[in-house]
């Protein structure tokens, strides 16, 4: 049997979008010349409102000078889906795999919403998928959200779980074109707030599970460094 590949998990704090996507291009380019391994990046934005590619500008609701008066940036980026927010408390994930040999698009998708299902699952809330929509929900609400990009065979963006995130900054966009369903958290979900490292934990044993990888510790200080962070 086949040895498992490796996948090195880096919790990197709290990182400012744009130095996330920075880092993300530089592990993608190491992970497709298999100069490190698979890597699971683990972080949070300060407040910021992200546009995929298929983003619509009037799915924001603000002006620049009010959302620049609430301190939230927003940032355009490549990845696919539309509209959607990172802040405090919520969980964001970047898988950056190498995915020759292991499934297509669709595939990959569909197994990391059922990462965020099983995650969800090991700390009591019951999740499930919506026919037509890409995410994972909670009754009628969305709690997880999935954005990827595939370049040379190599997969990065990622998902998001609403742990104990302020679900009013949703208020100021449609998030993912949708805007006839609400938003909820694991906290609300819950009625109390969550271990966010208990998170962590789970989502890290579930995507390891759910890839086939070995999943190892990472030093995060060479990747802080790598976005003119302090370790």
């Amino acid at each position: 049997m086949p040895t498992p590949p490796i996948c090195q998990i880096v919790p990197l704090g709290v990182i400012e979008y744009r130095q996330a996507q920075d880092l993300q291009l530089r592990v993608a380019d190491g992970v497709r010349s298999a100069g490190i391994p698979n890597t699971l990046l683990l972080l949070e934005h300060p407040p910021v409102i992200t546009r995929g590619r298929l983003g619509a500008p009037d799915h924001i609701r603000l002006s620049p000078e009010e959302l620049a008066s609430r301190g939230i940036s927003v940032c355009d980026t490549d990845r696919g889906g539309q509209v959607t927010f990172h802040g405090p408390g919520q969980l964001v994930a970047y898988p950056v795999v190498n995915l020759r040999g292991w499934g297509g698009p669709v595939q990959y998708v569909r197994t990391l919403e059922r990462v965020i299902i099983q995650t969800l699952a090991d700390l009591g809330i019951r999740a499930h998928l919506v026919d037509g929509l890409t995410g994972v929900w909670v009754d009628d609400a969305k709690i997880g959200a999935i954005g990827v990009k595939i370049s040379g065979g190599v997969a990065f963006h990622g998902l998001s779980i609403n742990v104990n995130t302020d679900l009013s900054y949703y208020d100021h966009i449609v998030p993912c074109g949708i805007d006839d369903r609400p938003v909820t958290s694991m906290s609300q979900s819950l009625g109390q707030p969550v271990d966010e490292d208990l998170v962590r934990y789970s989502l890290s044993y579930q995507f390891g599970r759910a890839m086939g990888f070995t999943m190892v510790e990472g030093d995060p200080s060479p990747w802080l460094a790598d976005v003119g962070l302090n370790p």
